[in-house]
């Protein structure tokens, strides 16, 4: 009886032991798979509430402007050509495991996450010749969100096109020209009966931070700034030092833990309703620490962290402002872009701007920050304006802003829903500028600039001779 007794105090013990050490496999939540920051897939960051804020009592949609980024693609060359590194970590790891008996006492990865990472391959035909590539799952990303803003709005998404009231364009990549194929076909049933306007040699509305030097030369993540300060701190290192020891390792390339973070988030973008075995090195507070380092490259990269960086998108913010205002066709304008392109018009548009600036020391401070990637530019982010006409109220146009299918909420508008008069306002600034001119003089007036160059030292030599 005694002997029973141990036996099953030591399994009671054995099962608790187990119970202390975190199972991405077994984790119905996963709730790191929410801070992947624009790695996140769209499916599970997306807005869940459209049903109560898209309807406006007394009023009718009438047109919408929507800024789309490209669905789940495919890693970047570097990516793929690091990609079968982890095939020799995965080795280790479970050599680590099974042979060194190096496992940590505590966090230690659980058998299914180590069972996991084992049976792992690295999928060989995902070669730098498709690199960047929209994925299955990233066109069904596009698909989805027409189907979705077309069931809420049928009267302003029609399903037969029509050239004159549709208006598509993308930039000339092949992740955003199969994300604008993906989209019509989620609106008309067909990829093929819808067109796209041509892109301009300088894609200055959907692609401007190309012609910038003065956007791409600031100081967003090289030396001295907040992002590389971050990840020199105390508690940069000591997430370090903790995945480290949880894989059984005593020593591990930082970038080896970006190479296993960023195949934790494609894979799990690329199919949603599987889990990636390399998520299951990370335990969730720990994706939280990686999460910000990229939040402040972002914040300074595109965002709030640099003042400039509120004027750059300034095309963008008049061609909603202009195509809104007019009463005439197009009445749907659907642009396919890149998360740069979003990130940047947010900012000018004031989106989910803090009080308090992200920076390399307050991350324990900032856990509730308004600025995360991970919500504001997954894989197929999307930023949508509905116009409205209400002809029974006094001011006769309105307008929402979604950003993922959440109504954006901004301070000086009545619970996500403004008055056209008021959007025209707080925005006059920029709608009133000279984009050539108002940040970045090194875009298209230096093409212009060189252009004429070129000219006159053609016409000189042609004279010469």
């Amino acid at each position: 009886m005694r002997l029973l007794l141990l036996l099953t105090a030591l399994l009671a013990l054995q099962l608790v032991g187990g119970q202390d050490d975190y199972c991405f496999g077994k984790d119905a939540e996963r709730e790191q798979t929410r801070h992947f920051t624009s790695k996140t897939a769209y499916q599970i960051v997306k807005g869940t509430n459209m049903d109560k804020q898209y309807q406006v009592p007394g009023c009718e949609p009438k047109k919408m402007w929507i800024f789309h980024r490209h669905g789940t693609r495919l890693p970047t060359p570097n990516t793929i050509r690091a990609a079968p590194r982890l095939e020799d970590l995965r080795d280790q790891i479970v050599k680590n495991y099974r042979v060194l008996r190096t496992k940590p006492e505590t966090n230690a990865l659980c058998s299914t996450d180590l069972i996991a990472i084992q049976m792992w391959k690295w999928n060989t035909s995902i070669t730098v010749d498709i690199e960047e590539h929209l994925t299955t799952q990233g066109y069904e990303d596009l698909r989805g969100t027409a189907k979705v803003y077309q069931h809420y709005y049928p009267t302003v998404l029609p399903t037969r096109y029509n050239d004159s009231y549709y208006l598509f364009r993308h930039t000339d990549t092949q992740r955003t020209t199969e994300s604008f194929k993906g989209f019509t076909e989620g609106l008309f049933g067909d990829n093929t009966v819808a067109t796209a306007a041509d892109i301009p040699e300088q894609d200055l509305l959907l692609r401007p931070y190309d012609y910038c030097n003065d956007f791409k030369d600031k100081n967003y993540k090289g030396e001295g700034s907040e992002y590389q300060k971050y990840r020199t701190s105390a508690i940069w290192n000591r997430t370090v030092d903790d995945i480290t020891k949880r894989l059984g390792f005593t020593f591990l390339a930082e970038e080896d833990i970006e190479l296993m973070y960023d195949m934790c988030r494609y894979e799990q973008a690329w199919q949603v309703d599987r889990t990636s075995v390399w998520c299951g090195a990370f335990l969730p507070e720990q994706v939280t620490v990686l999460e910000y380092a990229e939040d402040l490259k972002y914040y300074y990269g595109s965002g709030y962290g640099f003042e400039e960086n509120t004027k750059f998108n300034c095309r963008a913010v008049q061609d909603m402002l202009t195509r809104l205002s007019s009463p005439v066709s197009p009445h749907v304008i659907a642009y396919f872009a890149h998360s740069t392109g979003l990130q940047t018009l947010l900012t000018a548009l004031g989106i989910n701007k803090d009080d308090v600036a992200l920076r390399a020391d307050n991350y324990n401070s900032m856990t509730s920050r308004r600025w995360k990637t991970s919500l504001l530019g997954p894989f197929a982010g999307n930023f949508v304006a509905v116009k409205y006409e209400c002809t029974e109220a006094l001011e006769k146009e309105k307008v929402v802003f979604f950003l993922n299918q959440n109504a954006v909420e901004l301070d000086w508008c009545n619970v996500g829903l403004c008055d056209w008069s008021q959007v025209l306002e707080h925005y006059k600034t920029i709608s009133e500028a000279n984009c050539d001119e108002y940040y970045c003089r090194s875009g298209a007036m230096a093409g212009r600039a060189s252009l004429l160059f070129t000219a006159l030292i053609a016409a000189i030599v042609y004279l010469m001779h």
